[in-house]
């Protein structure tokens, strides 16, 4: 019988005996089959967008030693051409930005609000409040929008309410434009390490594989390090999307340590020269603070063979959380420094709000916004773009 998609995600509770440490986490196995794998077929049924041949993993390598407590090493990216231009109109039968974010709550609770009321006045702007704060914007960013507007309507800068609607596009934008930031490849640094971390269920894994698409269409070599141990299928599906890309995957078994996974990530793709290692972690909660010291861990094993290292913490994080998503960040951050933001399932029901806080608050460049289940889905985050796709450009448009 093939697995639901639920038996691949849920977890056991550990034993009182043996329950996690901050270096060397132990879990344990779960799912349906006893010994934690899945056959091809399972696998295709569970992940219907991940290749249906046999995946294959690189051999480990000799496990890492015990990086002891290096400081972590601080960051230095050069910047490099991009190679994607978000502004560019979706290709003959692709949905655009417009049309994948139409359905989300943002666009729906602005759809016809100006509409409704087109006379400029106090009544509009405690619409524009309600409609923000229901988008999952936030309080400290609605009220700072808000009272922007209201200032400026009592000085008569609009003539009307499509004014009012024009100067609310341009601040959503302005409040978007300091994060709208693409990751570039900095080509001296070989390879060019992404650490992915999140919360569970975020869609980490399934983020990775589209990047390695991605890089892979761009002509990168590339190699991924499966360092989610603990959930059963989670290396199963790196391998996956692997062999679907023609992406080397170096893997270890269930319960193995995440930090030596992403050494032995590391040292094989600098014997190979490889431009791009994307090291997965397993998903944690911001409050458990054992597994989120071992982020600290990987990230100090990975500063042992190169200082630098790695060059990018990129963090997924889910457009439907909304404001939990800022506590989500704010401990991940502290744990091992953020340096870029995806934000996925944004199409939908999203409410896709949470973007504009983070924003506001962190400052931190979001990378790619997920609008869609399709590798090209995964797009490079375009502030005005986003903020096209959300709002009318007038009244009745």
């Amino acid at each position: 019988m093939v697995p639901t998609m639920v038996s691949f995600f849920r977890r056991k509770k550990p034993d009182a005996a043996a329950a996690p440490t901050a270096d060397a986490p132990t879990q344990p196995s779960v799912g349906h089959s006893p010994s934690g794998r899945y056959s091809v077929e399972e696998l295709a049924a569970a992940f219907p967008d991940a290749a249906s041949s046999p995946p294959t993993a690189e051999a480990a390598l000799p496990v890492a030693p015990d990086a002891g407590n290096v400081p972590p090493s601080e960051i230095d990216v050069a910047p490099a051409p991009a190679t994607f231009d978000a502004t560019v109109p979706a290709a003959a039968g692709k949905q655009g930005w417009r049309d994948r974010l139409r359905g989300s709550g943002f666009a729906r609770s602005f759809g016809g609000l100006f509409s409704r009321h087109p006379k400029l006045d106090d009544d509009l702007l405690d619409e524009v409040e309600t409609a923000l704060l229901t988008a999952d914007v936030g309080v400290t960013a609605t009220s700072q929008l808000v009272e922007g507007l209201r200032k400026r309507m009592k000085a008569r800068e609009f003539a009307d309410a499509n004014a009012l609607l024009a100067a609310l596009r341009a601040d959503l934008v302005a409040m978007l434009q300091p994060v709208s930031q693409p990751l570039r490849i900095d080509p001296q640094a070989r390879p060019f390490v992404i650490l992915t971390v999140g919360v569970n269920g975020v869609g980490k894994t399934t983020t990775i594989g589209k990047l390695a698409k991605r890089f892979k269409d761009e002509g990168r070599t590339l190699m991924l390090a499966a360092g989610d141990t603990f959930r059963a299928a989670a290396v199963a599906q790196l391998q996956v999307w692997g062999e679907r890309n023609d992406v080397p995957v170096i893997a270890q078994g269930q319960n193995a340590d995440a930090a030596s996974v992403a050494f032995d990530g590391l040292q094989a793709a600098k014997a190979r020269g490889i431009e791009v290692l994307i090291a997965d972690t397993a998903g944690r909660l911001h409050t458990q603070q054992g597994l989120m010291a071992e982020l600290g861990k990987i990230r100090r094993v990975l500063g042992k063979l190169d200082a630098n290292a790695p060059h990018e913490v990129l963090m997924v994080i889910d457009g439907t959380t909304g404001q939990n998503a800022l506590s989500q960040l704010r401990q991940f951050h502290a744990a091992v420094g953020v340096t870029g933001l995806v934000v996925t399932k944004l199409d939908g029901t999203a409410k896709g709000g949470v973007v504009f806080a983070l924003a506001r608050e962190f400052g931190i460049p979001i990378r790619y916004a997920g609008i869609g289940e399709r590798p090209e889905d995964l797009r490079v985050f375009d502030a005005q773009a986003f903020v096209d796709a959300l709002l009318p450009e007038s009244l009745g448009a």
